[in-house]
């Protein structure tokens, strides 16, 4: 089954980062947030991958043809008979990795219609080039099976980026530290049937807007709640926030060995 990843978006409010790279590949812990995403999928075992470039897609394409020599220590032969001997094996052998060029301008939903031909199966996955999550994809897949619509959205309840105060007659009596919203918010991870596909129209097409809204009005979006972890890096603090987190051993999201 294949997994869809949007990786084509300039990240405008990370321009610290995003300046120079396409967001998908600024670092947490000295690895692309875009490799720990298909980590968390191939640890679920979902490991044949579509990529869907934009913004600065170029680098995404040079980190992959990249990956064998940057990722094991090797041997080189120069000269007319040459040749490279690589001394380890890395984890991601069996991953196989779609590079699509969906565009520069081009919005979520004409990304996903841009790779409709790479897409043979039924089903298929799509998620976002930025998040992190510990969701259980398998639990999510088989939800999906199991109501017979044509999509499904990863959903969780977000922190508050305020304290909130228990206020009477003006006088403070609790205050609650950055607490979770009763509401439900989108952290992609969808999955999607071919049928998808059908309400997806044009390079300007975006697919939280028309598409999921239609989907939603005609009973065929269903909602996957996930109680655990979820972490999108918009903004450098988050991508601080990020970066500490794995740096201090404490990063939910590493479900895998």
């Amino acid at each position: 089954m294949k997994v869809a990843i949007l990786c084509g978006g300039q990240g405008t409010r990370l321009r610290e980062e995003t300046e120079f790279r396409p967001k998908p590949l600024v670092e947490v812990g000295g690895r692309p947030v875009l490799w720990h995403i298909m980590k968390l999928y191939a640890h679920h075992g979902f490991k044949d991958f579509v990529l869907c470039l934009g913004y600065k897609g170029s680098m995404i394409k040079e980190y992959f043809l990249n990956y064998e020599a940057m990722n094991n220590d090797f041997t080189i032969s120069l000269g007319l008979n040459s040749s490279i001997a690589y001394a380890d094996k890395h984890t991601e052998q069996d991953f196989q990795v779609t590079l699509a060029d969906t565009g520069a301008d081009t919005m979520t939903g004409g990304r996903v219609k841009r790779i409709e031909r790479y897409i043979d199966d039924e089903t298929f996955m799509v998620t976002y080039g930025d998040g992190v999550s510990d969701v259980d994809i398998g639990k999510l897949l088989n939800f999906h099976c199991s109501h017979k619509r044509l999509a499904t959205v990863t959903t969780f309840r977000p922190v508050s980026r305020f304290g909130i105060l228990d206020i009477r007659e003006n006088q403070v009596k609790n205050f609650i530290e950055k607490p979770k919203s009763d509401a439900w918010a989108s952290a992609g991870y969808f999955v999607f049937n071919r049928g998808v596909f059908d309400y997806l129209d044009g390079d300007e097409c975006v697919l939280e807007h028309g598409p999921l809204e239609r989907l939603a009005s005609e009973g065929q979006l269903m909602s996957y709640h996930h109680d655990g972890f979820f972490y999108a890096m918009d903004t450098f603090r988050e991508f601080q926030i990020l970066n500490d987190l794995w740096k201090f051993d404490r990063a939910p999201w590493k479900v895998w060995d």
